[in-house]
């Protein structure tokens, strides 16, 4: 399962899956795009065809109601479920809140610890299964405190969508360990960079940055343009080598870079302080014992 797989890097990892041999599902809000992804991984003449979930990621209820459908449908069938590729992300050049939190933190973090928690059991039984969170690049400019779920101070997009996903990397790094002996591997996949919806729609304007950087934008912004030109093909590949290369088999807990090789994690996601701030905000602002029909 692919999740935000309907186009740009998700309908990539999409398609490299299928090509793989994988029963690929994508999930996304539109059912437009999710039947015109649906009908670019068959056109590929997959060993199994694909097919499309709608579920709108930045809602935590029908998160929950995405993984109890799969849940169910999974134990139904016996078919196990073998790969959980986490691909959403958003990042917004504006304050935002979903339920009164932080929009960046829930779509980036939030969620994909949601569906991965109640999803556990299935990837569980499924074993050998693979988690794989997409990170980025941008963790290196997040701040690191997780005492709140939102810091005190001026918002900056750029900055906030680093330190959702640097919560995201540290989650995966401790869930790592936690699954330790599952037969589930949990990897985080650094894309590195392409052009995407995401990134043609914020990284132009110079208020997703810190004042200080706002005095560089032009360096600034040639860098990212330079990080987000090439192309989404290229950008999945670290997803896919996570979830499929058989030198990964009973390996755990490693980042795979854009060269789809492993690399050193960032440093602060290492750090268990960072993990355990990281955890009790996770279990305050998505309980996993919650149900959506509580």
């Amino acid at each position: 399962m692919v999740t935000a797989g309907t186009g740009g890097i998700g309908l990539e990892t999409a398609l490299g899956l299928a090509a793989a041999g994988f029963a690929v599902t994508v999930v996304g809000r539109d059912a437009d795009r999710g039947a015109r992804a649906v009908e670019q991984i068959n056109a590929e003449q997959p060993a199994h065809p694909g097919r499309f979930l709608s579920a709108d990621l930045a809602s935590l209820d029908q998160v929950r109601a995405l993984a109890e459908a799969i849940s169910a449908e999974h134990t139904a069938s016996g078919e196990p479920l073998t790969v959980l590729v986490n691909n959403v992300g958003a990042m917004f050049a504006r304050r935002q809140h979903i339920d009164g939190v932080e929009a960046s933190f829930v779509v980036n973090h939030l969620s994909p610890y949601l569906l991965t928690e109640l999803l556990l059991p299935t990837l569980t039984a499924g074993a050998p299964s693979r988690v794989v969170n997409v990170t980025s690049a941008a963790v290196g400019v997040a701040r690191r405190a997780f005492d709140a779920v939102e810091p005190p101070g001026g918002y900056y997009g750029f900055h906030w969508y680093g330190r959702a996903k640097l919560a995201n990397l540290a989650y995966t790094l401790d869930l790592a360990g936690r699954l330790e002996g599952t037969g589930v591997s949990v990897f985080a996949a650094d894309p590195g960079g392409a052009a995407t919806d995401m990134t043609n729609g914020t990284l132009a304007d110079p208020k997703i940055v810190s004042p200080p950087l706002r005095l560089l934008w032009p360096l600034v912004r040639r860098r990212f343009e330079r990080s987000t030109s090439g192309p989404a093909s290229v950008a999945a590949r670290p997803s896919i080598t996570a979830a499929t290369d058989p030198a990964l088999t009973g390996r755990t807990g490693l980042v795979i870079g854009p060269q789809a090789d492993p690399v050193a994690p960032f440093r602060a996601a290492t750090d268990p302080r960072v993990a355990d701030a990281v955890r009790r905000l996770s279990q305050t602002h998505a309980p996993v014992a919650a149900r959506a029909d509580t």
